[in-house]
């Protein structure tokens, strides 16, 4: 019986996909059946976890809120436990972002999960969030202002369509604005002065930016502007969204109370007590610092931003490839010569896949996205270009990647030549480590073999590998031919021994 059920969920679940949305306050799960232009909700998953309200002092996570999560993600893994890894995508926000133990609890939440998960910059999020706005609006024409208040951080996106202009990430929610001026629950005049301009300071450098935007419509993203919404409409306060007169009438409702715990609004969960007056706040500043006359809740969030990119990537439509083309503009490549390298990698990937364990589709994205990348240092300098190269990769906000593939991808370009770069690879999460050590190599390989830059192609080398053993073998003659490349195969074996790899040329 169990087998069939097994199987029977094996079936279903080939043809679903599923994004898992970590927040500060909230843990989201949507599993849906993707359609042509479209997609089917076929289950959704909530439950208030307050992650953030569980980092102390040092921004530790405490172990009540460890396991308030990681019993949630054991709840998700089983509706996504026959699912394959590829059709199931999980990040982690503001909390992972900031935690200083993150790396640790992340090892834990993978494994309750069942499923890798990875951490995305704030302007990621606000890139996912916009996206699953405006697939959530009948029509996604015309300006939009986006601003969605989570536990540890607030998004700001103005776009046009389905397009995002402009992005940011403060570094304020309902959770933390709640703790740190409403910690005890206790609400007076003279806390909420402190609050409000508190979030008008982390406001004041990005209001410009969003002011001249001259947007048509403010949308808000995230349960507080759900839950503010709903208790304005219920009290009479406002039929038609939020507005500024409605928010002020809730504040001082909100002070005559006195007390989050007391808090007894139509439309308000006891849940959400105790986080509301911080994520009211947040609204507020939110209004006055952009000039929002009205905003209306939107259905769609970070979630449903996840799902509709990761059916974008099972349909090869991957925007982190823009954002790779981009980046190749910006730091003016030589694309040819970049090609040519792609090329001889991905052949080499091809020849070894099975041996080391590389035949997967992360893989083959990763090495020709390096080989593209490998050289954006030179527009800094010349000297130490493939360090530079590193920095600009994991300092930027790449669209599309998550912190741990900025990570790896930087790796890659590091390690690409000179010294073979083992205390960088150690830096990565142990699973990584292997694999990214093998791409580095048949990158620094292709790299070498193109060191002249002529477009003369190559013989077509062979590559034989087993563990840590490398052998190229090339045609009769052709290294007696072409002595440097001999030269910097000799160099090269040196390289790599201090990494424990023994390279073989013939």
């Amino acid at each position: 019986m169990l087998s069939y059920y097994q199987s029977l969920m094996e079936t279903l679940d080939r043809h679903s996909v599923a994004a898992v949305d970590l927040g500060s306050n909230s843990f989201h799960m949507i599993v849906a059946r993707a359609r042509t232009g479209d997609v089917l909700v076929l289950d959704r998953l909530r439950e208030m976890v307050q992650l953030a309200a569980g980092l102390d002092s040092s921004r530790r996570l405490s172990g009540d809120a460890r396991l308030r999560a990681l019993d949630c993600l054991r709840r998700f893994g089983q509706r996504v436990m026959y699912m394959a890894p590829e059709r199931v995508r999980a990040v982690g926000t503001n909390t992972f972002r900031s935690a200083h133990d993150a790396q640790d609890f992340l090892i834990q939440a993978e494994a309750a999960l069942g499923h890798p998960i990875e951490t995305i910059s704030g302007i990621e999020e606000a890139r996912l969030i916009y996206q699953g706005v405006v697939h959530g609006l009948a029509s996604p024409a015309g300006r939009k202002l986006v601003v969605d208040i989570g536990g540890g951080s607030t998004e700001l996106i103005a776009g046009e369509s389905f397009d995002a202009v402009r992005m940011e990430s403060l570094f304020l929610g309902c959770v933390s604005m709640s703790r740190t001026y409403f910690a005890d629950g206790e609400i007076t005049s003279h806390r909420w002065q402190q609050a409000e301009l508190a979030a008008l300071q982390e406001f004041e450098s990005v209001q410009a930016r969003y002011r001249d935007f001259d947007w048509d419509e403010a949308l808000g993203a995230s349960g507080t502007v759900r839950t503010i919404q709903a208790v304005v409409r219920n009290a009479g306060w406002s039929r038609g969204g939020i507005t500024p007169k409605s928010l002020r009438r809730l504040r001082d409702a909100v002070l005559k109370t006195g007390a989050a715990g007391k808090l007894r609004f139509n439309g308000l969960r006891r849940a959400r007590r105790g986080v509301f007056p911080g994520g009211l706040v947040v609204l507020m500043a939110a209004f006055e610092s952009l000039g929002v006359d009205r905003m209306r809740s939107a259905d769609g969030a970070l979630r449903e931003g996840l799902l509709y990119d990761l059916v974008g990537r099972i349909r090869e439509e991957d925007v982190r490839g823009q954002t790779v083309d981009s980046l190749s503009e910006r730091y003016h490549v030589d694309r040819p010569h970049a090609e040519r390298i792609r090329t001889t990698a991905l052949d080499f990937l091809n020849q070894t896949a099975q041996s080391w364990e590389l035949d997967t589709k992360e893989a083959r994205l990763l090495l020709s996205w390096a080989a593209q990348l490998h050289e954006i240092g030179l527009d800094i300098a010349h000297h130490h270009y493939h360090k530079h190269g590193e920095y600009i990769i994991a300092q930027s906000d790449l669209l599309g990647f998550s912190r741990e593939e900025q990570k790896l991808l930087a790796t890659l370009v590091r390690a690409h030549r000179r010294k073979f770069p083992v205390s960088v690879f150690k830096q990565l999460p142990a699973q990584q480590r292997s694999s990214a050590e093998r791409l580095a190599i048949l990158l620094r390989l292709s790299a070498l073999l193109h060191r002249s830059r002529f477009s003369i192609p190559l013989p077509e080398p062979r590559l034989r590998v087993e563990e840590k053993r490398v052998t190229v073998e090339f045609p009769a003659g052709w290294l007696r031919r072409h002595p440097l490349t001999g030269a910097d195969l000799d160099e090269e074996t040196a390289y790599l021994r201090s990494g424990g790899y023994t390279l073989r040329f013939s």
